[in-house]
Parts: structure tokens; sequence; C-alpha cells
């Protein structure tokens, strides 16, 4: 595949993310607050935003749906492209004898846009490193642990799982996350 080529996809994808992305926002608080009988984020709310801080490093909200289902979507940076765009589907399972950490498992999907590297090991350390750049294509799984203080709007999380990339080729790589949601 040569330049020319990654780097007319890259623009297609650009302008497929600009035609679409406001209506995927509007989407994603729609079903924000059209979910709010099954409220079960911090104080019985539905949507919290926030930050995450690992791979990949940017903003986060999260959408529960149900008590043991909800969605997360991301937008940020790191190995797999920047910026890199996500979202997945989570499912919380109670473990603890409490109702302030529970975990979840999930499953979702990536669009890495841009240069591959990495904040935190270098350009080319990285386990899907793209040097030519342009998009790439990814799915994931990831399991974490959240924990929501008793009267406060906020959840903690720690997440990890691993990345498969299957397109432009295949590669893989190991997504592990820090990050606080608020829920206004």
């Amino acid at each position: 595949m040569s330049i020319t080529n990654i780097l007319s996809q890259g623009k297609r994808m650009r302008s497929l993310l600009t035609r679409y992305l406001p209506a995927a926002l509007i989407t994603i608080f729609s079903i924000g607050f059209a979910t709010a009988g099954f409220a079960q984020g911090p104080g019985g709310r539905t949507f919290g935003f926030g930050l995450i801080v690992g791979d990949p490093t940017g903003g986060t909200v999260k959408i529960w749906l149900q008590r043991e289902q909800a969605l997360d979507f991301y937008i940020g940076g790191d190995y797999f492209g920047a910026p890199r765009i996500g979202g997945d589907y989570l499912w919380h399972f109670f473990p603890f004898n409490t109702d302030i950490a529970n975990m979840y498992a999930g499953v979702g999907g990536t669009l890495g846009l841009g240069y591959g590297g990495g904040y935190w090991y270098g350009n080319e350390h990285g386990w899907y490193y793209r040097p030519n750049g342009g998009s790439a294509l990814g799915v994931r799984a990831l399991i974490g642990v959240n924990v929501m203080p008793r009267r406060t709007p906020l959840e903690l999380f720690f997440e990890l799982g691993p990345l498969l990339g299957i397109t432009p080729g295949y590669g893989y790589g190991m997504d592990v996350a820090l990050g606080v949601r608020f829920y206004p």
C-alpha cells in the first residue's frame, strides 16, 4: 500500500468522522437521558463523564443502561493512534460484599487515526506501531474495578485488557488505564 493510498484513507476517515461525530454524540446523550429509569451510577444517575489516563489517555463517557449493563465511550490517544475513538459494552458483577465497589467486563471496538506510538514508551516501542500513520480498526476485551464512594457524584475505575488490531494489519496491545467520572 502506497503512502498516497494511506493518506487518502486517512482523509476519508476524518471526513466521515467530522460528518457523523455530532450525530453520534447526540445519540449517546439521548440514550443517557432516556435510560434514567435504570440509573445505577452514583446518586442513581445514568450519565457520567471524566478523564482516563493510560492507554488510552483522554476523555470518557459512561451511560448506564441497567443495574448490570452500561456503555462507555472514550476519545484520546495512545499506541493505537492519536486520536483514538472507541466504545465498549460493559457487564457489571458484584463479587464484593458492598455496593461501593464492583467489577465489570466488556467488549468493544476502537478506531485509531494518525500515527501509532505511545505516550509511555515512545513512538516505535508500542505493540501495534504503524509507522505510516493512517487509520486502524481494532477490537478489545477488558475487565475492571470501579469504586463509587457514598454521597459523592464520582466513579473511580481501573481497567485492563487486550486489544487486537485487525486492519490495516494484525497486531496486539494491552490497554491499562485509570480514570474518574463525574455524574452531574
